[in-house]
């Protein structure tokens, strides 16, 4: 039998791993650890960090496996998803296999929290359809908590709603009914300049939670030129780039 933990690492900074996250890594027999390639191995690189910071001992067998892309030629976004999913249980299932022939325990790092905009657990499923799999999912510090910590701000207002959302929705669809607070995740075209910037304050991080974190903040209007400049140096120095912001109406 396969006993599959889903493990939430926070948000690439070590000091954010909780204490059932760490004795959870150092109970596995094999860790598996998604590469996506050069411009983004740095991303595989601290996850290898975070595990040689928490193990003890020899500790388990840790695998890099390079993760497969979407593939952009198919136009319907959920089936595109769908079929890189497919791919991805795949793939974890040809190295669970491979390492663990007699069965055991293997593990997965997952950035922020298993449960928020990430799909290890819907690839999870996926493999219950060739086996008898046990999983267990460890929660972890998500990136909208490191966003409000980095500002120092509350994620609401008193007694008031907020919206969780993707860049993807806010252009598509424009601000929502639900509240007068968003957070944006999941955005790779500045997205907050589909809307009317008036009476709107911005507070934005990438890298939120690391070493190399940056914060901007202030009114949309004045701020979202600065926002897309430093987004995009940063984005050119590391290869890669994690950013999420809140909005709310002024």
């Amino acid at each position: 039998m396969i006993e599959l933990s889903l493990i939430g690492i926070g948000t690439g900074n070590p000091q954010h791993m909780t204490l059932q996250a760490i004795e959870a890594l150092n109970a596995q027999d094999l860790i598996l650890i998604p590469n996506k390639g050069a411009g983004k191995d740095d991303l595989a690189g601290l996850r290898r960090e975070i595990c040689n910071r928490a193990i003890k001992g020899q500790g388990p067998r840790i695998v890099e496996f390079a993760l497969p892309v979407r593939d952009e030629a198919t136009k319907s976004y959920r089936k595109r998803v769908d079929d890189w999913h497919d791919a991805i249980a795949e793939i974890w299932w040809q190295n669970i296999t491979a390492h663990l022939p007699k069965g055991g325990k293997a593990g997965f790092l997952v950035w922020g929290d298993p449960s928020l905009y990430d799909s290890t657990m819907r690839i999870a499923e996926r493999l219950k359809k060739q086996t008898a799999i046990k999983l267990t999912v460890i929660p972890g510090i998500t990136s909208i908590q490191a966003l409000t910590a980095a500002h120092a701000i509350p994620i609401n207002e008193i007694g008031a709603p907020f919206t969780i959302s993707t860049g993807r929705q806010l252009r598509e669809h424009g601000w929502p009914d639900s509240a007068d607070t968003l957070v944006i995740m999941l955005d790779g075209e500045c997205s907050f300049q589909a809307i009317d910037p008036q009476g709107v304050d911005i507070f934005w991080t990438a890298y939120a939670g690391m070493e190399n974190q940056i914060s901007i903040s202030g009114p949309l209007a004045e701020v979202s030129a600065r926002i897309i400049e430093t987004r995009t140096q940063a984005r050119a120095e590391h290869g890669w780039i994690m950013d999420i912001y809140l909005l709310r109406k002024s």
